[in-house]
């Protein structure tokens, strides 16, 4: 599928999952509707607590990295976060911090 075609896509589910909420986007969950909307399953939550740890990330961080998941997975037009999108997150997170430091 080509990138614009999954764009719109996922786009048109994020509005669609949000409609009856004040947000619009993954980028803008917080909170309890984090919680609801982009819920880790056990394997992931280990997965991302253990990456949490090993790159001394920030409670922030880890909400980032699974606003980005959710988006992810809505590109890859998946239900579910699984573990390949939240690596696939965590390596963009990776990404930001070189890109920071280098600066």
């Amino acid at each position: 599928m080509e990138m614009r075609t999954q764009v719109a896509a996922a786009q048109a589910l994020q509005l669609q999952r949000y409609k009856n909420l004040s947000i619009s986007w993954n980028s803008e969950l917080s909170g309890a509707a984090l919680r609801r909307f982009a819920r880790l399953g056990a394997e992931e939550a280990e997965m991302l607590h253990h990456i949490l740890e090993t790159l001394g990330l920030s409670m922030r961080a880890h909400d980032r990295i699974i606003k980005l998941s959710r988006t992810i997975a809505d590109l890859d037009g998946a239900s579910k976060i699984t573990s390949a999108h939240l690596a696939e997150a965590v390596q963009y997170r990776n990404l930001d911090r070189q890109v920071l430091v280098e600066e």
